[in-house]
This record gives structure tokens, sequence and C-alpha cells, in this order.
């Protein structure tokens, strides 16, 4: 590589952003928007660089791919753009949430700690197909997810199964 595409390389690799890019107004401590640098190697004379943006907000995600790209495009890269991954802003007036934790409450005698997360979820993509469903993500604990140590705490999985039993039984009627 001469030194001049060398300079680039380094230029745009040092001018990307990454990282938490906004928070969410709605839910108070949750990453909204964020990208990150995930992949840089050399194929050949190419140098192949992957990003990943997230966020529930089409127009946010739709924004920082933008500002990535435009990033690139100055080194003079070409770019490519793959799938990715909808996203899914959790409602927390939901209908079913409030199933969920008043059947919490009852089954197990304390309320159900309900967060959200920054990342993909299924839910993206059922809410692209069906953008009226109510829907809330629930399952067993796990830890160290999408990595080589992820693990799932076998004992919260029958926990899990009978929740999700009961907040089908009882769904509310629209």
């Amino acid at each position: 590589m001469d030194e001049k595409t060398q300079k680039h390389l380094l230029n745009a690799l040092y001018s990307i952003p990454h990282g938490v890019i906004k928070m969410s107004n709605d839910i108070p401590g949750l990453v909204e928007t964020s990208t990150n640098l995930a992949v840089v190697e050399t194929k050949g004379k190419n140098v192949n660089i992957v990003t990943s943006q997230r966020s529930p907000v089409a127009s946010e995600n739709v924004d920082i791919t933008n500002m990535v790209s435009s990033v690139l495009k100055l080194a003079g890269a070409e770019i490519s753009y793959g799938d990715g991954y909808p996203g899914w802003a959790p409602d927390i007036h939901s209908d079913i949430l409030k199933v969920f934790k008043s059947t919490f409450t009852k089954m197990y005698g304390k309320e159900p700690e309900v967060t959200a997360i920054h990342a993909g979820l299924e839910c993206g993509i059922i809410k692209e197909k069906y953008p009226n469903m109510d829907m809330i993500s629930f399952g067993p604990t796990m830890r160290d997810v999408h990595s080589p140590a992820e693990k799932l705490q076998i004992s919260t999985v029958p926990e899990f199964y009978n929740q999700l039993k009961t907040v089908l039984k009882n769904i509310p009627a629209k």
C-alpha cells in the first residue's frame, strides 16, 4: 500500500464515529443510537471496513449510516450496504406489558425488572410486517450474549416458560 493510501485509510479509521451517538429521551440510561467500527481486514489489495449502526428510530439509523459513509467516501472508499437489522422501540405504555407486569407480580410475589436494551431483536423484523402489533420481549437470563462465553441460566427457564403461558392466556382483546 502506498503512503498516500495509508494516510487516507488511517485518517478514515480515526475519523469514523464509534460508540454512543444519542441517548433515549424516553428511557433514562438507554442508548438510542450507536455505531461501531466492527472489522478492518485486508483481502489482497483491498481493505474491507465493516461498521454497524443501531437505533430503534429509522431516521437516526439512516443519519448515522450516512455520517459513517461520508467519512469513508471522503477517503475515496467504495461503499456497499448490508441488510442491517430493523430497530424496535419498546412501548412503555403497552397493554401486553401491563399484563406481563401484573401476572408476574401475582405469580412470583415481586415486581418484575423491566428494562430496555440497545440491541437488535426479532421484534424489529416482526414490527416491520405487523406495525400495529403490541409486543414485548422477555426471556430467561442470558449472559455474554453473542460471544464465545454466551451462557443461559437454565434455572430461569421454567420461570420464563410459566410466565409466557400465563401472559398468552391473558392477552387483552382488541
